[in-house]
């Protein structure tokens, strides 16, 4: 019998094998996989590899015992504590408010459980400091919106938001989404059968969440408690905001007001303390989730029916979502509404003014809308269009290279934003060939958004690219196409859709951002984040709150047009659908 290679020899199409690290691949490709693994060693692995070497060897010597005598000073041992001690807590209570929401919306048929679960997103699309900022107008003596209703503290009272208390809260509420997200990764794996031959057997409704379903996703219980801690570990927004005011400081932003060369040193060796924390919390994740998917097999998901506790237990999770969400943003829009702190809400003194002075008339909050649109759209392009032939080259190589370069890749947005920072600082603060020094340009901040937020781009289209049939790529191999005409006429536009999402949630995590920024910003490359915090800081609370609000629009504006988008997307590219 011919085969096809006795009739176009010529056409021979050597194509990746399916397993292991090896692949079969032409010269071509062995010089884009090398450019792939070049992206990603360049956006991932060299600025921390640029960290450790500062934080160890700041001479160009190694040097240990100097690394662990800045780590056991009083102060930094006291922040270690804070940072540990509130990262811990509010994970744990991110968990118990996560939680019910998964099961609710996943595995029930509560009224309303798609806008539910779309709101309980929202804090996860919202910069930190937004969200501190609002709960800090909705209870402080200042309060415009409860000054509406006679129930605002006497002036002089402590914001009882302020401190660790009000930390590990607004950890909970900022990073329940997370728990929610990956929970519900677990609860949709669980087929319908276990659920009806549990119930057939006399089991109640809670018997079977804790016999069967909690065994079930416990491995995705402790992921979700990992990645919460770890973003816990390296938020900056809400301790910068609720802490600095009682001197209640965290890792490493003790430091930050006098930064500069004689405190680098120390900040480095804080700054690979808190990458490692952040990475240690990774792993636990991996390790929880390790043949999670290998213990059961999916069938129809499993559905409770909630009878006539239906419509109580929806409204228990509107009140909820309201007290977490819906009133600290009212607070928010009704102190951008007043002329200044203390003067009452009402149709004689509500104004617009605050949005006009932010939005037209003061050069810097101006220059900082669109200093953070040009950033974060610029990164989100330049991402969004770069993923797709990474991804193309990285769907060719070997499942262990696959899991392996995608931890690297993984490291920037791992690790807190402020670690980031310094290590751009170290990498770009010298002159490099060609380009020069881009410290205080805006050019490190687009390098560094594009290092923080790569995976974000590169997770939608892998999951794209990896639902495409092999049968189209080596169909259209075999009839000669090169490599760069298939990539631009197949995996292009099956991938376009899920790089738009990735792009656009590139774009809402960089817009309003502020622990990469707190650090690289410079005059005339100030960010909202940056800006925000600066007016707060200032004592000009109802300027920015206007900004707030203003940011808090655009995120929500975005997140539907995702929504609508989701759509025509694969399934697991947005966690709410």
């Amino acid at each position: 019998m011919t085969s096809a290679q006795d009739i176009l020899p010529q056409r021979r199409v050597s194509l990746p094998a399916r397993r292991g690290l090896g692949v079969q691949a032409t010269p071509g490709f062995s010089a884009s996989a090398l450019a792939v693994l070049l992206v990603i060693a360049l956006l991932s692995l060299l600025p921390m590899v640029r960290l450790v070497v500062a934080a160890v060897a700041p001479g160009g010597e190694l040097d240990f015992g100097a690394f662990a005598e800045r780590l056991a000073k009083p102060s930094a041992l006291r922040a270690m504590w804070h940072t540990l001690d509130t990262a811990f807590f509010g994970a744990m209570l991110a968990v118990c408010l996560g939680s019910p929401f998964a099961v609710a919306v996943t595995m029930t048929d509560l009224p309303g459980r798609k806008p539910l679960g779309f709101l309980l997103l929202l804090p996860l699309m919202i910069a930190p400091q937004v969200t501190a900022l609002s709960w800090l107008h909705l209870f402080g003596p200042s309060s415009t919106l409860l000054g509406m209703v006679g129930m605002a503290p006497q002036p002089g009272t402590p914001n009882p938001m302020l401190g660790r208390n009000g930390i590990i809260l607004l950890y909970a509420v900022q990073h329940a989404p997370i728990v929610f997200i990956t929970l519900r990764a677990g609860l949709v794996r669980i087929p319908r059968d276990l659920v009806e031959a549990a119930r057939a057997s006399g089991a109640r409704p809670l018997s079977v969440l804790w016999t069967i379903v909690l065994p079930i996703v416990r491995p995705y219980i402790v992921a979700a408690a990992a990645l919460a801690f770890v973003s816990g570990v390296g938020n900056f927004g809400i301790p910068a905001l609720l802490g600095m005011p009682v001197n209640y400081l965290t890792l490493i932003y003790q430091d930050l007001s006098s930064f500069g060369p004689g405190v680098l040193p120390q900040i480095t060796a804080l700054s690979v303390l808190v990458g490692v924390l952040a990475l240690a919390g990774v792993a636990c994740q991996s390790l929880a989730l390790r043949g999670a998917a290998h213990r059961f097999t999916a069938g129809t998901p499993a559905r409770f029916e909630l009878g006539r506790c239906r419509l109580l237990l929806a409204g228990l999770g509107w009140l909820v979502i309201g007290f977490i969400l819906l009133l600290p943003a009212c607070a928010l829009l009704a102190t951008s509404l007043v002329p200044s702190f203390g003067v009452p809400l009402g149709w004689q003194t509500m104004t617009g003014s605050n949005y006009s002075e932010v939005l037209v008339r003061q050069a810097s909050t101006v220059r900082a809308f669109r200093n953070s649109l040009l950033f974060a759209g610029g990164a989100a392009l330049i991402l969004a269009i770069g993923v797709i032939p990474v991804t193309a080259i990285l769907e060719r190589l070997g499942r262990r290279w696959q899991r392996l370069l995608g931890g690297i890749v993984d490291l920037p947005y791992a690790v807190p934003g402020v670690v980031l920072a310094i290590a751009c600082i170290l990498l770009f603060l010298r002159p490099l060939p060609l380009v020069g020094s881009l410290y205080a340009t805006a050019s490190i901040i687009m390098v560094a958004y594009a290092m923080r937020f790569f995976t974000l781009a590169l997770k939608p289209v892998a999951t794209a690219v990896g639902q495409i049939s092999r049968d189209l790529d080596e169909a259209a191999a075999v009839s000669g196409a090169g490599s760069l005409r298939r990539l631009a006429t197949i995996t292009a536009p099956l991938a376009a859709p899920a790089a738009v999402a990735g792009g656009m949630l590139v774009f809402m995590s960089a817009f309003n951002e502020l622990t990469v920024s707190a650090l690289l910003w410079s005059s005339g490359n100030e960010t909202l984040g940056v800006v925000l915090f600066s007016l707060e800081e200032a004592g000009l609370g109802t300027q920015a709150a206007a900004i707030a609000v203003s940011t808090i629009a655009v995120v929500v504006v975005l997140l539907l047009v995702l929504d609508r988008l989701g759509r025509r997307l694969p399934a697991g590219v947005l966690p709410w659908r």
